[in-house]
């Protein structure tokens, strides 16, 4: 373009795959520059930037550095008291301005973590109909079938590294929010740049939209997908195998795609049927077992012993539960060098049925069998605690105030220091909140939870609830495997994902009671994380880019994206 920005950037080397860096690339000028998010900084330009780009009259004359934006902006969602509002500001501002959207997220994680990812995410998902205003991503329905390739090619970047994709069957503990699952992709990508540092222009959001089961979204006049019930058996599975072919086409062997809220029936089957020909990941299973394992590791110093001296019992048998389960019992299989058989004894599961027990076998799911135990059949989860007598208990269910009163009492009479997480999302939906885990324990309850709670003073001690938050794992994750170019995931990278997040545990942390470090340190916790995941990738021959860099942790702290303006010329 004449007279356009010419953006000079060196940065993301490691994530380009470009034949010259530092690349150069010609961006919009003057009106259309202010309306350009990746490259708009409002009144930040500088005198000489606006006479060069023909901004001159176009901005108030006041000139204001990115940190007084940032400041005006931090103050004026405080200002807001419904979260909601919160969440649609935050996409406003990064429809508006891409960098400072990022300065506020990475500078302000704590505060700002819950307005764009859990819990207010899952209000933002029901009502994205009505809230709805530019699309971000891709939405690819049933329309496009046969066309998939092609349509691809609408998306303006060729460069893409991650796609979070969802067919929104499942959203959080929401049920099927259909095409306005969008939210999902689009947070949980917004947290791969500011945690993980994985540039904007190289994430992906895309949602599959075969249609929607939820009769209330059918009705709204405000739905925004497909109007017809979900298409499923051979018409869904050969949409979505078109899909992942032709993003492996478009974009190469090393995109990641991260599987997203699918329904459990369809993520197994999708994590199964892909992980040996593409670079999947599915956050529900992998990646919740991962930080949950990390958080167990970390804990063990303060229950003491190892994890094969516990007993785990799972309140929900899903993605997550049999996800975790697997990931405890590798890591147990690994220390102890006992067969998974054998280390899967020690994990039992309920579900809505009652504990899985061996007489259930003929009728379970295939991913229930591996821990159907044997013993006698148990209808609730209160008997099953006194019968199994677990040292720590997992709420995956999606079902919220199932860790009720008798069964935190019964947790607490069994053990001098019960392991309690009740990591069902969002908030309304936990298996308890914070402070009736330690109410109810006698402030002896270790806790976690999958959303957050305020601290809580119980006998004049005040207790800071960990945060078993995917987002600890999945943006160091990928950056992990986008610095190595990696070309499959292994169970071993999981593995190495949860040792490194619980080595961030210091013992400041564990004296406040805190299993998971805080994430104010977040991207320093990402790039030690990615740093130990590639590693695992070129131990196991998965890496392809080579040579391999001597220090790890500088090379993806190197590679992380910065939120700071530019200088134009």
């Amino acid at each position: 373009m004449m007279n356009g920005v010419e953006k000079t950037n060196g940065e993301d080397i490691a994530m380009e795959e470009q034949l010259i860096t530092p690349w150069t690339a010609s961006v919009s000028s003057g009106y259309s520059l202010l309306r350009d998010p990746r490259h708009n900084k409002g009144l930040a330009f500088t005198v000489d930037e606006r006479d060069a780009h023909y901004l001159r009259v176009l901005l108030p004359p006041a000139l204001l550095t990115q940190e007084l934006q940032e400041k005006k902006l931090m103050h004026n969602l405080r200002q807001y008291e419904v979260p909601l509002q919160r969440y649609m500001a935050m996409m406003d501002l990064q429809e508006r301005n891409e960098r400072l959207f990022y300065k506020l997220l990475i500078d302000n994680v704590e505060e700002l973590l819950p307005v764009v990812y859990t819990p207010t995410v899952g209000e933002a998902c029901q009502k994205y109909g009505s809230i709805f205003r530019r699309p971000q991503g891709l939405y690819i329905s049933l329309k496009e079938k046969g066309k998939i390739l092609e349509v691809l090619k609408n998306w303006p970047e060729r460069n893409i590294q991650v796609i979070v994709v969802t067919d929104g069957e499942r959203i959080l503990g929401l049920g099927d929010l259909g095409c306005q699952g969008m939210g999902i992709p689009v947070g949980k990508l917004s947290l791969y740049t500011a945690l993980g540092g994985l540039r904007p222009s190289a994430c992906l959001p895309v949602t599959i939209d075969v249609g929607t089961n939820n009769g209330k979204l059918l009705n709204d006049e405000f739905y925004i997908g497909l109007r017809q019930r979900r298409a499923t058996g051979q018409e869904y599975a050969e949409l979505l195998d078109e899909f992942m072919t032709a993003v492996k086409k478009n974009y190469g062997e090393k995109v990641i795609v991260q599987f997203e809220d699918f329904a459990n029936h369809n993520a197994f089957e999708l994590l199964a049927k892909y992980s040996p020909t593409h670079l999947v990941f599915n956050d529900d299973i992998q990646g919740t077992a991962s930080v949950v394992l990390a958080g167990l590791l970390a804990a063990l110093k303060l229950v003491g012993g190892t994890l094969a001296d516990h007993t785990f019992l799972f309140l929900g048998a899903g993605e997550a539960g049999t996800g975790i389960a697997e990931l405890i019992a590798l890591e147990m299989s690994k220390q102890t060098n006992a067969p998974l058989e054998e280390t899967r004894k020690k994990i039992w599961l309920v579900d809505s049925k009652g504990l899985i027990v061996s007489s259930r076998k003929g009728s379970l799911q295939h991913f229930k069998k591996p821990w159907a135990h044997d013993h006698e059949p148990i209808k609730g989860l209160l008997d099953a605690v006194k019968a199994i007598k677990p040292t720590v208990l997992i709420g995956s269910s999606g079902v919220g105030k199932t860790f009720t009163k008798e069964v935190v009492e019964a947790m607490a009479s069994i053990n001098e220091k019960p392991l309690i997480l009740a990591l069902s999302n969002p908030t309304s939906q936990s298996e308890c909140t914070a402070e009736e885990a330690y109410t109810w324990s006698e402030g002896r309850a270790i806790f976690a939870s999958g959303s957050p709670f305020d601290p809580v003073e119980y006998n004049s001690r005040v207790f800071v609830p960990g945060q078993a938050n995917n987002a600890y794992i999945f943006p160091g994750f990928g950056l992990g495997l986008v610095i190595s170019g990696a070309i499959r995931v292994h169970d071993d990278m999981l593995l190495a994902a949860s040792e490194a997040l619980a080595e961030q545990v210091k013992q400041e942390n564990l004296d406040k009671v805190l299993i998971y470090p805080p994430f104010s340190n977040i991207r320093k916790i990402s790039a030690n994380i990615a740093a130990k995941v590639a590693a695992k990738a070129y131990e196991l021959g998965l890496a392809s880019r080579l040579p391999r860099p001597k220090d790890l942790v500088k090379y993806a702290e190197s590679c992380m994206y910065s939120p700071l303006y530019r200088s134009y010329r």
